[in-house]
């Protein structure tokens, strides 16, 4: 028996094509893994206001759905032995503190679970700088913790993905956007993915919008207000050109999807075991949590740089299984695996929406009719 059959695929489709046709953004991929085979690979829409017809290899700007991406290359070196957990950052980037300082005391678990304390920096508001590795290095070597290390979760939204880089780099000698290039796309078949562009590729990345609450495509103020704003500088060539390891990820739905298959499957995929069973456990294990009153302003579980289910925001299924993991991309996209039901999901859209409520509405309905969908035993019996 297929593991979804034909009538539930129109209903995903159906539901898909909805969010298209209601306007909630120009164009969208959808694509889902079940017990290592691809069951569901759609794309409709435009790649822009005035774009091209969507396709399932059409490049799109995933925003913070590049964090785990960046956080398998690192966790690639622990299973190498290069690096622990626990070591604390200077012991491989002896410049990013002064021995004796609170910030020396920083270990690789914090900066992967968001307690490192470095969670606010000047650099998120100056996206001209971002292009500027060196400097961003200095910044972060600079910088002191908001709050004693491994005191408390907070969302480092660029912060992350320029630390875990760092010591990727210091650790392995080779660039974050090469090593993830090495160790992860590669390995997994993810050919149309990369953090940032290189300068041999084309920049065909899909275009972005940014809604209000309850603003449509069709309507005619479209793309004005804050979300606009935040979208705007990740359509710049500039920004897709930079290395920016929590945000710039160039990828599509397929290639996402591949990736959470091979997490829910243990970390392998299709004959290829790209981590050890052992450091998918610890990497996707919860290491920190908060509720609406912390520093995110809502429920959060941290892994390894990933976020877990079992709150009522996670954009992973209404019902958000704890035993679920993965990450969402400012109100755009959003990627996940189930372990126990061994499904690697993955939605990528070119329209950023209010991320607490509307994106996780659209992500929700879509992870609700996918997991309907999956027979378990053969007669659609979840």
């Amino acid at each position: 028996m297929p593991l979804i059959d034909d009538t539930a695929r129109e209903r995903i489709a159906d539901l898909f094509d909805r969010h298209l046709a209601v306007g909630l953004h120009h164009g969208a991929q959808l694509a889902v893994y079940v017990d290592g085979e691809r069951v569901l690979d759609l794309a409709g829409g435009t790649t822009g206001p005035d774009g091209d017809e969507e396709t399932a290899d059409q490049r799109h700007l995933l925003f913070s759905c590049t964090k785990p991406y960046a956080a398998a290359t690192l966790h690639s070196l622990v299973d190498e032995g290069e690096l622990a957990y626990d070591d604390r950052v200077v012991e491989h980037w002896p410049e990013f503190a002064d021995e004796g300082t609170e910030k020396a005391e920083i270990t690789v678990r914090q900066v992967l679970s968001h307690t490192a304390g470095l969670n606010q920096s000047e650099l998120d508001d100056r996206p001209e700088r971002w292009s500027d590795w060196d400097a961003v290095v200095e910044h972060l070597e600079s910088m002191e913790p908001n709050f004693p290390p491994g005191e408390q979760p907070a969302y480092h939204a660029l912060t992350f993905g320029w630390l875990v880089g760092e010591l990727v780099r210091r650790v392995s000698g080779t660039p974050i956007e090469e090593a993830a290039r090495e160790r992860v796309f590669d390995p997994l078949g993810m050919a149309d993915t990369g953090i940032g562009l290189r300068e041999d590729e084309p920049d065909d990345v899909a275009t972005l919008v940014g809604f209000e609450p309850f603003d449509r495509c069709r309507d005619p103020g479209e793309g004005l207000g804050k979300n606009a704003e935040v979208a705007e500088p990740f359509n710049l060539e500039e920004i897709h050109r930079a290395v920016i390891p929590a945000a710039n990820g160039i990828g599509t739905a397929g290639d996402m999807a591949r990736f959470y298959a091979c997490l829910a499957n243990d970390g392998e995929l299709e004959g290829t075991q790209f981590l050890s069973p052992e450091t998918v456990e610890r990497m996707t294990a919860l290491e920190a949590e908060t509720d609406a009153d912390g520093t995110l302003g809502r429920e959060g579980r941290f892994a390894l740089g990933f976020w877990k289910g079992g709150t009522t925001v996670a954009p992973y299924g209404t019902l958000s299984p704890e035993r679920v993991f993965g990450h969402a991309g400012l109100g755009s996209s959003v990627g996940w695996a189930d372990p126990e039901k061994n499904i690697g999901f993955a939605y990528v859209t070119n329209g950023v929406r209010d991320g607490s409520y509307e994106h996780v509405a659209r992500v929700n309905a879509l992870a609700d009719a996918v997991r309907l969908a999956i027979r378990s035993d053969g007669d659609g019996s979840q």
